[in-house]
C-alpha cells in the first residue's frame, strides 16, 4: 500500500476522489464517511433489505464514475445521493409498492397492551401512514426532492446538484410536495408537517 495512503482525512472528498485514481484504496476513505448517510436514504427510499444491495452498488458505481467527478465541488455526498436516487429510480415499481404496503397495513400491534402507551402513539402512527400514502402518490421528481430535503437535510443547491436540475425545478418541486402533503395529511398540526414545511 502506498505511503499516500497514510492521512486522508486531512483531505476533502474530492482530494480523495482525486489520488483515489491512481492509488484507488483511497476511494474507501469517502465509503467510510458518507456510506451511513447514503444508507439511511436508500432504506427511506426502497427499505432496509433493498438498501444493502443498493449501497454497494452505489459506491460501485461512484468508483467506476470517479473519473467524471468535478474536483470544484468538495463535498461528495451530493454526487452519491444522486448516484443513489437513478439507482432508486430503477427500483420505483418497488418502492411506490412499499409505501402503499405500509399504508395498507397500519401501524404494528402493540405487544406490551398498556392503553397510555397506545394513546401516545395512535396519532404519530396515524400520521406515518398517512405520509407513506402521500409520498407514494407524488410524481417521482417531487419524491426524489422532498425526500432529500427533509429526509436527508440537504440544501436547495445540494439537491440541484444530486439530481442534475436547476435550483429554481427544485424550489417548484418542494412547494408542490409540500401542498400535497400537507393536504394528505388533513392539515394536522403533526411534527413532520411542521418539519416539512419550515424546512424552507
Amino acid at each position: 500500500m502506498s505511503s499516500s495512503r497514510a492521512d486522508p482525512g486531512d483531505l476533502e472528498d474530492a482530494e480523495v476522489i482525486a489520488r483515489s485514481m491512481t492509488s484507488p484504496d483511497w476511494f474507501s476513505a469517502i465509503f467510510d464517511r458518507h456510506a451511513a448517510h447514503i444508507h439511511r436514504y436508500l432504506v427511506r427510499r426502497i427499505g432496509p433489505v433493498a438498501a444493502e444491495d443498493a449501497l454497494g452498488e452505489t459506491f460501485l458505481v461512484a468508483f467506476r464514475k470517479r473519473e467524471g467527478y468535478d474536483t470544484e465541488r468538495r463535498e461528495a455526498r451530493p454526487w452519491l445521493y444522486g448516484i443513489a436516487t437513478n439507482l432508486v429510480a430503477q427500483r420505483r415499481r418497488d418502492e411506490v409498492r412499499e409505501l402503499k404496503l405500509r399504508e395498507a397495513l397500519g401501524p404494528p400491534p402493540d405487544e406490551e397492551g398498556h392503553a397510555d402507551r397506545v394513546a401516545e402513539q395512535v396519532t404519530a402512527e396515524a400520521m406515518g401512514k398517512l405520509l407513506d400514502g402521500a409520498l407514494a402518490d407524488l410524481a417521482e421528481g417531487d419524491r426524489d426532492t422532498l425526500t432529500l430535503f427533509a429526509g436527508e437535510g440537504l440544501s436547495y443547491e445540494e439537491i440541484a446538484v444530486a439530481l442534475g436540475i436547476p435550483l429554481g425545478t427544485v424550489r417548484s418541486r418542494l412547494n408542490r410536495a409540500r401542498r400535497k402533503v400537507r393536504e394528505a395529511l388533513g392539515h394536522q398540526d403533526s411534527t413532520t408537517s411542521k418539519e416539512i414545511s419550515n424546512h424552507g
